[in-house]
């Protein structure tokens, strides 16, 4: 688990500009942060995170060795298995050992009150990119709404 421990958002979401979806950025000091961050930015164009309460939790498991290619697998997990269980989720967490990824997010069942923001129907390969800079690592993806 990383060091914010799933707790929540570490920050604002970030996203870039694309003519058709939306990109996503993620940020933390470690590559797992990054991927937790990259999920939050992901789940608040749907929902706003704030206002999500953590009743229920769901686990994503994978492997994969190319951090890149990891980062689509987790959102599009996440997303699917959202959209099966009827989840709004809110809190992300991720950890990894070597290409052994086990994950998992805390969120409630959709009900009146969550504002319903765009859908998010996947992630693409477009414009992937996953780095380890001075400030810390950042993953961008493009998430197809």
């Amino acid at each position: 688990m990383s060091a914010s421990g799933g707790a929540g958002p570490a920050a604002s979401p970030r996203y870039f500009e694309h003519d058709a979806d939306i990109g996503v950025i993620g940020s933390g000091k470690t590559l797992e942060e990054s991927f937790e961050s990259a999920a939050g930015a992901t789940f608040a164009i749907m929902v706003d995170p704030a206002t999500v309460e953590p009743a229920q939790s769901v686990s994503v498991e994978f492997e994969e060795a190319d951090v890149e290619i990891a980062l689509v697998r987790w959102l599009n997990a996440l997303v699917a298995t959202a959209r099966e269980h009827g989840l709004a989720l809110a809190r992300f967490w991720i950890e990894r050992d070597g290409v052994r990824w086990r994950g998992g997010a805390s969120g409630e069942p959709w009900r009146p009150g969550l504002e319903r923001g765009v859908e998010v129907k996947g992630v693409i390969l477009m414009m992937l990119s996953v780095v380890c800079a001075v400030e810390g690592w950042e993953a961008r993806c493009v998430v197809d709404v």
